[in-house]
């Protein structure tokens, strides 16, 4: 497959323009490339006002509700949380160089293996614009180029950021470039230019990134969508339970590592289903539950879940609950129904809760903790490409490590094989 899959002029033209600016980044300097990452955070904060200006029109025409228009938001906190991530990127030590292994053969010759940029990342995505800045700053402390194509609900605020982190000083020509989003057309010119762009990386909804694998001829990382769960067993202490339940479900339910089921051993069923559902009802989230559950929690506002619920990514203020009859059948449930992104146990018990994280095929296994944390910059990454649910080459929240490859430098004195 060549480069002549490519049906617009325009886009093999920027992506000529970002070929030749990943060669320019991959030669920078940490330093150069720490001061470029400053002046993107100094130029975010100096156009805070036409960024919010960008959003609200692309609010004002998006139609979007709930979930979805949360995505698409931004407001003054959130574009200082942007230029924080950037920072904390800029601070964090440059992977690109980095010696991985080093040894000497028989023969004399001297192997190193080092870590060197990937070459050209091109992302696609949809509606959050924090993705638009965190991408790019990553791929700028990388020495990758980006080919942005955002969601066209976001058209106007991704083309001010893309515009206004282009401009800031020592950024080469092309090094941080965007595809037009009114057409799936830019989506198609992206993930058939083998030879200009070296990897995909879809973040979104489940049809987005299914389209992106199935029909992509360049490698691509996928990003999953979060059917999340969180088991609570028998030994659980209840009242760390419920704060960690409705902080997975409610502190921000539109995102992938929201939890969207509860799990609950059948022991403590009886007593914690009441409890529980009732404290997510009050916090405004719609209960779906199994027969087990619909019966415990009689009198409340309950529905029954159908086979799809168990599937589902709600992205909303709604939760399944199920009762389990013990940590094993609590795995097994997890293991067939959910998206292998992010699922915990709450539990005293330690044989419990590591044959949970032992067995639980999922990116990210917590104990006594909450989803919400499988994010790049929770895990001290700054910010985060996205969270692979896939096994090759990164898996969960990936960032400066993943977003390079490796060569080996080979020293010889004259050596000549026989």
């Amino acid at each position: 497959m060549t480069t002549s899959s490519i049906t617009s002029t325009s886009a093999h033209d920027k992506l000529l323009r970002v070929r030749d600016a990943s060669a320019q980044l991959a030669q920078l300097t940490t330093e150069a490339k720490n001061a470029i990452l400053l002046g993107i955070v100094d130029a975010l904060a100096t156009h805070e006002s036409e960024i919010l200006t960008a959003n609200r029109a692309d609010l004002e025409q998006s139609g979007l509700e709930g979930a979805m228009r949360d995505r698409l938001l931004l407001t003054p906190d959130r574009v200082r949380d942007m230029a924080r991530a950037v920072r904390e990127i800029a601070g964090l030590p440059d992977p690109i160089g980095e010696t991985l292994a080093e040894w000497a053969r028989p023969n004399g010759l001297r192997i190193r293996k080092v870590r060197v940029p990937l070459g050209v990342i091109g992302i696609v995505y949809e509606s959050r614009p924090n993705v638009t800045v965190d991408t790019a700053a990553l791929a700028v402390k990388t020495g990758n180029a980006i080919v942005l194509r955002g969601g066209k609900e976001a058209a106007q605020t991704n083309r001010c950021l893309v515009e206004i982190m282009s401009r800031v000083p020592g950024v080469p020509e092309g090094a941080i470039e965007s595809l037009d989003s009114s057409s799936r057309e830019s989506v198609h010119d992206l993930i058939k230019a083998r030879g200009l762009v070296d990897v995909i990386i879809p973040r979104g909804g489940a049809g987005l990134i299914k389209f992106v694998a199935e029909n992509s001829v360049v490698p691509v990382i996928e990003t999953g969508a979060g059917n999340c769960h969180i088991f609570v067993d028998e030994s659980a202490d209840s009242d760390m339970a419920d704060a960690i339940v409705l902080n997975a479900k409610t502190q921000r339910p539109s995102v992938c590592n929201a939890a969207e089921k509860l799990l609950v051993h059948e022991r403590i069923a009886a007593d914690y289903i009441p409890r529980i559902v009732q404290k997510l009802i009050v916090a405004g989230v719609e209960v779906r539950g199994d027969t087990n559950a619909c019966s415990l929690a009689a009198g409340l506002p309950v529905t029954s879940a159908s086979e799809q619920d168990w599937y589902e990514e709600y992205l909303r203020l709604c939760m399944a609950v199920a009762v389990v009859a013990n940590v094993g059948e609590a795995v097994a449930h997890i293991n067939k129904y959910s998206t292998k992104h992010s699922d915990a146990i709450i539990t005293r018990d330690e044989t419990n809760a590591r044959k949970f994280l032992r067995e639980v095929d999922s990116a990210a296994v917590y104990w006594n903790a909450s989803t919400r944390f499988t994010d790049g910059g929770e895990f001290g990454f700054g910010a985060e490409m996205g969270i692979s649910t896939q096994k090759l080459h990164c898996r969960g929240p990936f960032a400066l490590a993943e977003l390079s490859s490796s060569k080996y430098e080979i020293i010889g004195v004259g050596q000549t094989r026989g």
